[in-house]
């Protein structure tokens, strides 16, 4: 097995979409396809470029307006952020405050509810606990009475 040459396979190349090698260069469809997209990229092209150029002209205009009237401008700036800051952050605390009430509001009314019916838990437990102090002073009553009596006749 040793002195058996190495074998090579070769086997026929195919194009990329499944046809025979002879079919070289793109298909009529992506022909089309790029045909019709050249109008349309090159227009949209040239509108990005007409934007790009008029922008630049409104600053070249603008920068120096915005230069002599800085001192204006800036505090405006500053003084209208600071409004819509406020107004802002005074609907997010006013809102925090309604939904604050609504909760101890329906907490109140839930305690409401139960509240009778936990004072008469209450009532109940102080009877009971009442009852039991008193059986417990009277059996501790009647030890003592039992332990001087006892101490009486030694």
């Amino acid at each position: 097995m040793a002195d058996r040459p190495h074998q090579v396979q070769v086997h026929p190349q195919r194009h990329y979409n499944g046809g025979p090698k002879s079919q070289r260069g793109p298909s009529a469809t992506k022909i089309l396809a790029v045909l019709g997209g050249l109008p349309v990229g090159g227009t949209l092209l040239a509108l990005a470029g007409l934007t790009l150029v008029g922008s630049m002209i409104g600053l070249a205009i603008t920068t120096p307006l915005f230069i002599i009237c800085s001192p204006v401008l800036v505090p405006a700036g500053i003084a209208i952020g600071l409004a819509i800051a406020g107004f802002f952050s005074s609907g997010a605390l006013g809102l925090t405050g309604l939904v604050s009430l609504s909760w101890v509001l329906n907490y109140l009314r839930q305690a409401s509810r139960s509240l009778p019916h936990e004072m008469d838990q209450a009532k109940r437990r102080m009877q009971d606990m009442a009852a039991y102090v008193g059986q417990k002073t009277k059996e501790v009553g009647q030890e003592i009475q039992s332990k001087a009596q006892e101490g009486r006749r030694t």
